[in-house]
């Protein structure tokens, strides 16, 4: 019976360092996952800021050479 308690006792271990190295990971993902939202949000601000440049209104868009 002792030996039954040892084992479990083992298992319970080896599950509680599990549980807490897999908490470690997705903290550290959450982490990249924010940071990685704020860089997208600041290159779509930085997109929409240049883009009106590149767009010419189709009033002013010369005709290709070939028309």
């Amino acid at each position: 019976m002792n030996e039954r308690f040892v084992d479990l006792e083992a298992r319970l271990a080896f599950q509680e360092r599990a549980l807490q190295e897999l908490n470690d990971v997705v903290v550290r993902q959450q982490r990249d996952i924010d940071r990685l939202t704020r860089e997208l949000e600041t290159l779509r601000t930085q997109v929409r800021s240049v883009m009106p440049a590149f767009v010419v209104p189709p009033s002013e868009e010369t005709p290709p050479p070939h028309y």
